[in-house]
């Protein structure tokens, strides 16, 4: 019950981080053209800046979960809210690309902490009444933060140097964490505390589980390669896939596992953390590649190009508390479908993006997906997390970031892939490129509204499925 009293404080803070790493990640997004020209970098080199910060968070969320569990959950997370301001501090002084993606590693490790611990926070500060409300109240901040993110971005390119974009995380991560060591109730913790549970810890399957995920992700730089690297790609992909299930496999049967075999073998709540994965992957396509679209191809400024990018963040902001009350007082189910088959129409729209530039074609699929995500997100979490045990909650959290973040790394690569292994020897987007880069462009949506279907498809079999099989 003490939990309770606290609850508005507690959300307000997982809130505020969860804005502050959304804020940035959307900052960098827009920023990628602009940082790919000051660094002397092909475009293709610069979504590595997201890449790798994506890559280090999926590693290390499960890890960061499981510690929680063992350690404090609120002590992770604080703890992410310092190395998240350590790197953006990093970033914003760099002196070559080296350093950047440095800084974004010491970032990421942050961002990990605070996504692997704030689900399974929210979870244990709510009832199962409350929890698609709560979880909206976390979405919220995560669109607003999406939503300031372009804004910020589009003024700090037009005004003062790309650097701004993380430097502006330093004070503002440095008041939320003070903030939160007087809020959150830390546990007394001592060497033994902390020690025990990282001397016991799994690093065997962590090792195989960062080399498969790592090799997974490094494949697509082979597909897109001129050498003719088409084989060594698809050893990495296959390799790097087959490493990271077997490092399942292993976790599952040692001694020590990071994630509980309860929730491993959950096969309701793995299905919806399967279709949130494919909803992520399908999703970031447009995040990453709609600033090359406008700024490169198009010539629209950074300012009017972070404008539009605001509109699917503004809409998941409109979207992601009704939903969320909705899911309250209807259930999950109905919202889920209707969310993906938003999404689905979102793909296609993207689609008929056209040669010479359209608003309303641009704007319309990207209101379908603010419209399409903030239905599915909130519902799908609080239908997964109603199938998990209580004390597994902090794990389970971290289950669902990660699939979130391997969704949003697994849909750059594809993307990028896609994009440039059609376009050969290409390092910038120009309009020269004309029909060229349109077609590779419609290909890429293509492939995405198909892995929405399939998103769909699991939806709806976790629904059926798991409808006589919620914990309360």
């Amino acid at each position: 019950m003490e939990k309770q009293k606290i609850l508005s404080k507690e959300i307000i803070i997982l809130g505020l981080f969860s804005f502050i790493t959304a804020l940035s990640g959307e900052s960098t997004n827009l920023a990628l053209p602009t940082i790919s020209r000051a660094l002397l970098i092909s475009n293709n080199q610069a979504t590595w800046i997201v890449q790798i910060g994506l890559i280090t968070t999926t590693i290390l969320l499960v890890a960061f979960g499981h510690l929680g569990d063992l350690i404090s959950k609120e002590f992770i997370f604080l703890l992410g809210g310092v190395s998240f301001t350590v790197g953006s501090l990093i970033n914003g002084f760099t002196p070559n690309f080296l350093i950047l993606l440095i800084g974004r590693v010491v970032q990421a490790i942050g961002s990990a902490m605070i996504m692997a611990n704030s689900l399974g926070i929210t979870t244990e500060y709510s009832t199962p009444k409350t929890r698609g409300t709560t979880m909206s109240i976390i979405s919220m901040f995560i669109s607003v933060g999406s939503i300031s993110g372009p804004a910020l971005g589009g003024v700090v390119l037009s005004a003062v140097s790309w650097r701004w974009i993380y430097l502006i995380n330093v004070p503002i991560g440095l008041l939320f964490s003070i903030i939160g060591y007087k809020v959150f109730p830390l546990p007394k913790l001592s060497k033994t505390t902390i020690e025990g549970p990282l001397r016991e810890a799994n690093w065997l399957g962590q090792g195989l589980f960062s080399i498969g995920i790592i090799s997974l992700s490094l494949s697509s730089l082979f597909f897109q390669s001129t050498h003719g690297r088409l084989l060594v790609g698809m050893i990495a992909f296959f390799g790097g896939t087959a490493l990271t299930i077997f490092s399942f496999i292993q976790d599952d049967h040692s001694k020590n596992p990071w994630i509980s075999p309860s929730v491993l073998r959950n096969k309701h709540f793995m299905l919806s953390m399967f279709a949130l994965f494919l909803a992520m992957l399908t999703n970031v396509a447009s995040n990453i590649l709609l600033p090359f679209y406008l700024q490169s191809f198009n010539g629209i400024s950074p300012l009017i190009s972070g404008l539009v990018m605001i509109l699917q963040s503004a809409i998941m902001l409109i979207i992601s508390p009704i939903a969320g009350r909705l899911s309250d007082r209807i259930g999950s189910s109905k919202l889920i479908i209707i969310g993906t088959l938003v999404l689905i129409a979102s793909q296609i729209g993207y689609t008929f993006y056209p040669l010479h530039f359209s608003w309303p074609l641009v704007l319309f699929p990207i209101i379908l997906n603010g419209i399409g995500m903030g239905s599915f997100l909130s519902p799908n979490n609080s239908m997964a997390m109603s199938f998990v045990e209580k004390e597994f909650t902090g794990v389970a959290g971290s289950l669902t970031s990660f699939f979130r973040t391997i969704g949003m790394s697994l849909g750059i690569s594809i993307s990028s892939a896609v994009l440039f292994g059609q376009l050969p020897n290409v390092r910038y987007i120009t309009p020269k490129l004309g029909m060229d880069f349109i077609r590779a462009f419609h290909n890429i949506f293509w492939i995405m509204a198909f892995l929405a279907v399939i998103c769909l498809l699991l939806s709806i079999y976790a629904i059926i499925n798991g409808s006589k099989k919620t914990v309360s």
